[in-house]
């Protein structure tokens, strides 16, 4: 079985450490945790590794949030993935620093990284390993917030919780969407 992972986030070191790249940060930690490097292809930055018999392909779009869509849609083609073998790990502000929620569907809930790929796609039923990044902001202060770095409370959660989340996609590969919801979610 192939597997597509993919990390939401921007390209630029303007944006590392920022709370809208955790996508990146965890695929990052998945690849280094199979000994997997990053290669320049095209829309992304493409790593390939194993986890005991699947084949795992993950991706950091360097389309920029708003338009990942297209990164996922032609590796999904040019590596003849199946949709319910697509992982997307996205930031979520609904959820508290630090905690895990798989889904196998939904909305985009306001995500512009996640509408654009359900536009690409042609549908929201697709696998998301979603990681709260919070919400203490004031009123018109998203954008900020999103593209703010943590603070260090924060960071040492994310901190902490990445290797689980590198465990929860590992679980989705090798055990399905199923168990991987009931064993991380809320973690």
């Amino acid at each position: 079985m192939k597997y597509l992972i993919v990390g939401l986030g921007n390209m630029g070191s303007e944006y590392e450490g920022t709370r809208h790249n955790v996508g990146f940060r965890i695929v990052d930690a998945l690849a280094a945790s199979c000994n997997a490097q990053f290669q320049d292809r095209r829309y992304g930055f493409v790593a390939q590794a194993r986890i005991k018999n699947a084949q795992v392909v993950m991706l950091k779009p360097t389309t920029f949030m708003n338009l990942s869509g297209n990164a996922v849609r032609y590796w999904m083609q040019q590596e003849k993935i199946p949709l319910e073998n697509l992982l997307i790990v996205v930031d979520d502000l609904s959820l508290p620093v630090g905690t895990l929620r798989m889904k196998q569907n939904g909305s985009a809930a306001g995500h512009n990284g996640l509408k654009h790929i359900a536009q690409m796609l042609g549908t929201e039923g697709y696998n998301r390993l979603k990681v709260g990044i919070g919400n203490d902001f004031p009123k018109g202060c998203q954008i900020d917030f999103v593209l703010g770095r943590f603070g260090a409370e924060d960071e040492k959660i994310i901190t902490e919780k990445t290797p689980v989340a590198c465990d929860a996609i590992k679980a989705f590969v090798l055990s399905g969407i199923q168990f991987a919801m009931c064993h991380y979610n809320g973690k």
